[in-house]
């Protein structure tokens, strides 16, 4: 999406609200009205493509360079301003001229290039002096003071691409080694090297056949071309898999075109196959390429973090030691219940088993990060564990696999372990709900030593602290916020927190100016009666008390994640605001069986998926129509999309008579017919007894299409790659069956996220709420503006 082009268009959204605000006034979006283009572009405003934009100093991007210099991205009325940071004065000067960068990417791109909108991604400095620019994937070598010229160079990919993207011979995305001499490619099922210098290309494997490849990235779910592989620190060896998919079922979507329609076909596993995917570990030596198999079964392709071996673009759970002699790594059971850290001889293949855990629900490393640390030199490694209900950090003997001690301790967890330093034997991590009084789900950056202790908090600001550590760990960038106080970005001493210097500080008053207002933090009480559920409440700019509001429950309901989605500040969540301008009250709370808080808290529907947090939804909108007297309960709708567009069907079955409209997009509305390992992780392995039923059937939305009372818009994109069109499909025909009337929007070729048709889908949403849940009338065939002079 593209967001508004200069100046004129910033000032026109301005006065378009300004006039708004006071050409429609709170009634006109009363039941039984008209709204007109007029509402709809004052609630369009309040789009992130709007807003964004007017948020002066809120540093986004930090990029380190070197041990002692990062660079970053400033925005202001002027536009945006690439910086460079010097640690040792704490001063920033420009990382480049921009008007010089423009006009040579302008010429060497033929495309023209705005000095105050460049879309740089990345800036290193080249070993010849140059400035290697990223602009996405594509990398370019800059001369800015000579020459002002640059020249396109051979980009390497190490980020995640969710969706299969094809590479043409020599441009396969590459994962480039430590050194920076090589980089590693999957081609024709094969794992290659690029010398990065000179380009020449050699094979490292030769047996790689069609859905049995090696370093290859399939979940299902997601796929692409990139290889999954780890490289040894010195840059001579490779640990990575041969996946066998042979077995594995097939994913068949067919597009819709002209002629002979376009079919894509890739392997996707589902819950209860027989065969699904495996990989079997190897370890290559680059000089040699000798291919060492790893002398043990072929593993699940599991993760102790997330759902696939890869998380965010690598192999999360391969360490290797300093020496490059020994690999360590984590194996997950199918169900996600059991966790093996094993060991294995780079040179033999031969693996040992230092360590097993087992839990009765799944196992996970981590919130955002695999805490566990692999430390040969000490013979130890550190452990993360929810034993204790709380996400903890466990010191083991490596060579005997037991317990010397906790290192952290006490109600609270650690959520992602930054850097650990074997030398002065201490660890610094990120932690939630270790501070009284505090918002639970506030990151806080911590250090403690190996021999545990009182953590020391680095970070003493009330609020959430996004943090990006140096290289070597000395120093880190902390930019901290509240959902209703906007960021201050500074730089910190590693050692005891201590501030070197003030990056930025947010300035949100142009962004005020336009009448928009922060969301409300809420808190309510789960199904329990006892626990503590935090949550945001969206309320119009020229919200009247006296007045009564439909209610518009956004939800997603985890596991994995929740329905607020981060406590920073941010100008725009979802089109939350944006919908609340049109005359509505939107509440998200995160509810029990969502994670960051306590393992109970996030086992409470282990088993049972079809829970989606709904008791804990009803029972919070419940106790805000009693604390608010301008909620009204008897017009309560819903909305969510992927696990949210499950769950916002489950309510409308589920309770059918509180909540009256639903918007269900893209849901995996039977996990049976989605990939493996997500819902094999939360409702378990299948079990189908001797009559047929299985313990999936419950968490089925086509089983109860019976119980619609409501008004139901069903959406899906017709080459969602992620959640198959069938789960909605299999909705349609079990409403079709039981005589309901429900409306379907599908999108001919729409991945997941609905990619272009989104902001169609995001008006096609305010239509339906305005017309069926406030009883008014939209205006027809409102166009959204966003990319759109």
């Amino acid at each position: 999406m593209g967001v508004m082009n200069g100046k004129s268009r910033l000032q026109g959204v301005l006065i378009g609200v300004l006039l708004a605000a006071t050409a429609v006034p709170a009634a006109a979006q009363e039941a039984g009205q008209v709204l007109t283009d007029a509402d709809y572009a004052r609630a369009e405003a309040f789009m992130g493509y709007n807003t964004a934009p007017l948020l002066d100093h809120a540093v986004n991007t930090v990029i380190w360079q070197d041990d002692g210099h990062f660079w970053y991205r400033d925005h202001d009325v002027g536009g945006d301003h690439f910086m460079r940071m010097d640690v040792a004065s704490g001063t920033a000067t420009a990382a480049f001229d921009h008007d010089k960068l423009a006009a040579a990417l302008a010429e060497v791109t033929g495309k023209p290039v705005d000095a105050a909108k460049l879309p740089v991604t990345g800036i290193e400095i080249a070993a010849d002096g140059r400035l290697d620019i990223a602009l996405g994937k594509q990398h370019y070598l800059c001369d800015l003071q000579d020459k002002n010229a640059c020249v396109a160079a051979r980009g390497v990919d190490t980020k995640k691409r969710s969706t299969e993207e094809s590479g043409a011979p020599g441009n396969e995305p590459a994962v480039e080694s430590p050194d920076g001499k090589r980089a590693a490619f999957i081609r024709d099922w094969n794992l290659w090297v690029r010398d990065t210098a000179t380009g020449a290309e050699t094979r490292l494997t030769t047996d790689g056949a069609e859905n049995y490849g090696y370093a290859t990235d399939n979940a299902g779910w997601t796929h692409s071309d990139r290889a999954i592989l780890v490289w040894s620190p010195d840059s001579s060896k490779i640990a990575t898999f041969q996946q066998d998919q042979r077995k594995t079922s097939e994913m068949v979507l067919v597009g819709t075109n002209i002629g002979a329609p376009k079919v894509e076909r890739w392997k996707y596993p589902f819950v209860g196959d027989d065969n699904v995917t495996m990989i079997e570990r190897v370890i290559i030596d680059v000089p040699t390429r000798e291919v060492v198999r790893l002398q043990m079964p072929p593993d699940q392709h599991r993760s102790t973090l997330c759902d696939d071996i890869s998380c965010y673009g690598g192999w999360e759970d391969v360490q290797w030691a300093p020496d490059g002699e020994t690999l360590a790594f984590a194996s997950t059971s199918r169900d996600h219940k059991d966790t093996w850290l094993r060991v294995a001889d780079a040179a033999t293949g031969e693996v040992r088993e230092v360590y097993h855990e087992r839990v009765p629900t799944y196992f996970e490393s981590g919130n955002g990060r695999v805490n566990w640390h692999y430390l040969p030199e000490s013979n130890e490694f550190i452990w993360f564990s929810e034993r204790s209900d709380w996400g903890h950090l466990y010191l083991y003997d490596l060579a005997t696999g037991k317990l010397k001690h906790a290192i952290t301790e006490g109600e609270g967890n650690v959520t992602e372990v930054l850097k650990v330093d074997p030398d002065s034997r201490t660890i610094w991590f990120r932690g939630v709900g270790m501070e009284d009084g505090r918002n639970p789900y506030y990151q806080h950056f911590y250090k403690v030593g190996f021999d545990g202790g009182e953590p020391v908090l680095l970070t003493p600001e009330d609020a959430n602290h996004t943090v990006i550590l140096s290289p070597d760990g000395k120093h880190f960038v902390d930019a901290y916020s509240t959902p209703t106080v906007p960021p201050v970005t500074v730089l910190r001493d590693s050692s005891d927190g201590r501030i070197v210097a003030e990056v930025a500080r947010a300035d949100d008053s142009r962004l005020r100016a336009t009448g928009w207002v922060p969301p409300t933090p809420i808190t309510v009480t789960a199904r329990d009666g006892k626990t503590t559920l935090y949550g945001m409440m969206f309320k119009p700019t020229d919200f009247d008390p006296s007045k009564q509001y439909p209610v518009v429950n956004y939800i997603y309901p985890g596991p994995q994640t929740g329905s607020v989605r981060g406590r920073s500040f941010s100008p725009a969540r979802s089109d939350h605001q944006a919908l609340a301008e049109l005359g509505f009250i939107v509440v998200a709370i995160d509810g029990l069986g969502t994670p960051w808080r306590s393992k109970s808290f996030h086992d409470a529907f282990d088993g049972d998926i079809g829970d989606n947090t709904l008791p804990d939804q009803v029972a919070g909108l419940k106790q805000l129509g009693e604390r608010f007297d301008w909620i009204d309960l008897d017009r309560v709708g819903v909305w969510g999309h992927s696990g949210g567009g499950y769950a916002t069907l489950d309510a409308m079955l589920t309770y059918p008579d509180f909540y009256k409209v639903g918007i269900s997009e893209s849901g995996n509305h039977d996990n049976r017919s989605y990939e493996d390992d997500w819902a094999e992780k939360w409702q378990g392995l299948e079990v189908v007894d001797k009559d047929g039923d299985s313990n999936y059937d419950a968490q089925a939305n086509q089983n109860r299409a019976g119980n619609l009372k409501g008004k139901l818009l069903l959406a899906h994109g017709m080459m969602d790659d992620n959640v198959p069109p069938q789960n909605t499909l299999l909705v349609v025909d079990a409403l079709i069956k039981a005589n309901k009337d429900f409306d379907l929007l599908l999108f001919p070729n729409a991945r997941h996220g609905f990619g272009e048709d989104s902001d169609y889908m995001t008006r096609r949403r305010w239509d339906y709420f305005v017309e069926h849940l406030m009883g008014s009338t939209p205006p027809e065939q409102y166009q959204m503006k966003v990319g759109k002079d």
